[in-house]
């Protein structure tokens, strides 16, 4: 069934490129590469948290000098601490760095980024990340590389449908993932490419308690002390978005499948997939409210992943799956993900907004196992405009699932 709907998908980008030539990371370029000269007008009256303070300056910069300095740097860096907040770290502080820069000049050439960060949360876990999009001179090649560092005492609650009513059980583990990719553009809006993947959890460990968190119970989870997976990529992605980071339009969609295999170090021969599809409709009217999906599905091909690299909520990317949720709360073989958010202007500046979301988690249990789960959630949440060029908003977010979960969810950005 699966290969299925890999093939199925294949067809469909196909199709799409036929018919619609039209990281929710800091370090996403704002632009879309693949269609550089369709960015999105900024109104006369958009406001941003820049403006608000040039206002309360007695002798502000010009804003035509300000972005003249900034063309003609040939990196701009900017680093910034700040304190943060979610479900599986609680309160923390952090000090985040970025840069932008051009591998050759012109407009053919979208900004290559830089992005790392270091964070200790109150729960007593550290996170490292060093987050790299680099393009090549006309956009010819996009290679991204996505490294992280995490000392990560955290909570999970099981696999299937045992983590409904499962108390959570206290996990410590030191995890470190580095993801490189090379795409090369095809097609208008069309890359390909291949990749290497590693990732290794060791020092894990279930324990019995933790200082903040009351005192969880032991699932007997079993799990070996060390996992190590290794193993090469194929990607293929379609992109019409006219921009990247909070796009008012446009679709992007993706199709990955890792081979992780002994003869490059990994523990065990397993294969997974992802299939990952977002569309973005403007709604009429000339508020600019925007009609947002995400699908986000993450199989299990074949062989047995050791458990803390099965699919689980808030374990893609940029951990932003399953607001309502903390993350891990839900975990299986296969994870079928959708989203739908509803995005709206609440001044006519833009610089306040707000969202309405909801979301379906659909898990199988483990490959062993054939219990399954589908779980909703929703929430609704605040918008604050933090910079009307690239579009950037402070997300300030409350979720709530079943059972009682409930939580607020902070991004820079939003959640794709």
């Amino acid at each position: 069934m699966k290969r299925i709907i890999f093939s199925l998908f294949l067809l469909f980008l196909v199709m799409v490129d036929a018919h619609a030539q039209e990281f929710n990371s800091i370090a996403e370029p704002i632009v879309n590469p693949t269609n550089p000269d369709a960015e999105e007008a900024i109104d006369s009256i958009e406001k941003d948290l820049s403006d608000v303070w040039s206002l309360c300056k007695s002798s502000p910069l010009k804003k035509r000098d300000r972005d003249s300095i900034l063309m003609h740097k040939k990196l701009h860096l900017a680093v910034i601490p700040g304190i943060g907040y979610a479900l599986q770290t609680g309160f923390s502080t952090f000090i985040a760095g970025n840069g932008v820069f051009k591998t050759a000049k012109g407009a053919s050439t979208n900004p290559s980024s830089f992005y790392t960060l270091i964070s200790y949360t109150q729960y007593k876990q550290l996170l490292l990340p060093l987050v790299l999009s680099i393009w090549t001179p006309k956009n010819k090649y996009h290679i991204t590389s996505d490294n992280r560092f995490l000392k990560y005492p955290s909570l999970t609650f099981g696999i299937g449908e045992r983590a409904l009513d499962a108390p959570p059980s206290a996990l410590n583990f030191l995890y470190l993932k580095m993801h490189e990719t090379i795409m090369r553009k095809i097609r208008p809006n069309v890359y390909v490419g291949l990749g290497y993947y590693f990732d290794r959890f060791w020092k894990i460990r279930e324990v019995s308690n933790t200082r903040h968190r009351g005192t969880p119970a032991f699932i007997g989870l079993n799990l070996d002390e060390e996992a190590l997976a290794s193993g090469l990529v194929v990607k293929i992605t379609y992109d019409s978005r006219p921009r990247l980071i909070n796009p008012l339009k446009g679709l992007y969609a993706s199709l990955l499948v890792r081979d992780n295999t002994p003869l490059l170090g990994g523990d065990s021969r397993w294969r997974s997939g992802l299939i990952e599809i977002r569309k973005f409709f403007t709604l009429p009217g000339r508020a600019k409210n925007v009609l947002a999906i995400w699908s986000h599905n993450w199989f299990t091909l074949n062989g047995n992943p050791h458990y803390l690299m099965l699919p689980s909520t808030g374990w893609d990317d940029n951990f932003n799956t399953g607001r309502g949720y903390i993350q891990s709360r839900f975990r299986g073989s296969d994870m079928f993900y959708l989203e739908g958010e509803f995005r709206y202007r609440i001044l006519p500046s833009g610089i306040l907004g707000g969202v309405v979301f909801g979301n379906l988690q659909y898990f199988t249990g483990n490959p062993m196992r054939s219990d399954q789960i589908l779980v909703p959630a929703g929430g609704l949440g605040l918008r604050i405009k933090m910079n009307k060029k690239s579009a950037t908003n402070l997300a300030i977010d409350y979720g709530f699932g079943i059972n009682g979960s409930q939580g607020f969810f902070i991004n820079l950005g939003e959640s794709f």
